[in-house]
This record gives C-alpha cells, structure tokens and sequence, in this order.
C-alpha cells in the first residue's frame, strides 16, 4: 500500500511539474481579449480598458534593440497614421523594463505605447506568448487585433518580424467598423445584446 502511495504521489508530481511547463493558450478568435494593466515607457500605467471604442493591434516582441524586434517596431510605427485612420491603437509588449523600452523608443523614434510585463510575465501568459530561453522569459512574437468592445477578432501567432503590420494593417481595414455594445465587455459573446 506504501509503494502505491508513493507511485501516486510521484505521478502527481511529474503532472503537475509537466503541467507548468506546458505554455498557456492563446485566446481564440471570437474570444475576449484578456485584460492588462502594465506600464509603458510613459505612464505608470496602460489597460485594454483605456482603448474602449478603439481597435487595438496588441502585438508581443522578444527584445528590445534587437533586430528582427526594430523592424517590426518600424515597420508598425510607419503605419501608424494608417492604422489611426482606421480607429485602431498600437500597443506593443514585451518583457523588457521600462528604462529599456524608453531608450528603445526613444533611439528608434516610437509614438505608440510600449508596455513592460517584466513583474510576473502575467500578460504574455494570459496572452499564450510567454516563452523561456535558458531560464529567461521573452516574450514570443504573436499579435492580435482586438476589436472595439475588447473581443479578439484576429490571431497571428509566430509571425516573422518584417510583415506583423503588412498583414494586420489590410485584415483590419477589412473588418467592419464595430462600435463597443454597452460597456466594455470582455466575458460577453460576440452577439451579446446585453448592456
């Protein structure tokens, strides 16, 4: 009876051990869009909440002044008129801190707001764009338009970094305008009538 306590509490260890391993999920298509409250290279503190009636290109990089995470930082920034046009903000994220992301956007002429979830990565997780590299955490390179009453209606998961905007910039302007039902209703259906 002994062994077999000790079997179970072994298996149990090994499942959970597994299970913190495994990275959460992306939020689906249709989905409400997780919210956050981080802050950015100028404010104390940026949420999904702020953006109500806006579209948000809510979009995950790994590093700061690194290549690939420059491009699409430029690439994003050159739109952006494009994307204001179309009632949409950019907000980027990554697991840098503040300091860093001031000089990154600073260094690399940024307007749009750049958010550090350095303290527990609670964002990239809930977002399913958390990832370890040797015992550091970065932030995996996914991005996801988020419509104007916060549910998720675009997903681009692993994107390559020259084309984020390329992409998300036509498949936005491809979506009708939808204007927020009541409140702020992250948890609703899509279809929900309730106020």
């Amino acid at each position: 009876m002994k062994n077999i306590a000790n079997l179970a509490a072994a298996l149990l260890l090994a499942t959970t051990s597994f299970a913190a391993d495994v990275p959460a999920a992306p939020p689906a298509e249709g989905t409400a869009a997780p919210k956050f409250n981080l802050p950015s290279q100028d404010s104390p503190s940026v949420s999904l909440d702020q953006f109500k009636g806006k579209w948000v290109v809510l979009y995950f990089y790994p590093k700061d002044f690194t290549s690939g995470c420059t491009l699409e930082a430029h690439n994003f920034q050159r739109d952006l008129a494009r994307y204001e046009a179309k009632n949409a903000v950019i907000v980027g994220v990554s697991e840098d801190n503040v300091d860093s992301h001031k000089g990154f956007c600073t260094k690399e002429g940024l307007s749009f707001k750049v958010l550090a979830d350095t303290t527990e990565h609670s964002v990239a997780t809930n977002y399913g764009s958390l990832m370890m590299h040797d015992g550091t955490a970065y932030a995996s390179r996914n991005t996801f338009l988020i419509a104007p009453h916060g549910v998720v209606r675009k997903v681009y998961l692993k994107a390559s970094p020259a084309p984020p905007s390329d992409e998300v910039l036509p498949d936005r302007a491809a979506l009708p305008a939808e204007k927020p039902r009541g409140r702020f209703a992250p948890g609703l259906p899509v279809n929900s009538e309730r106020a």
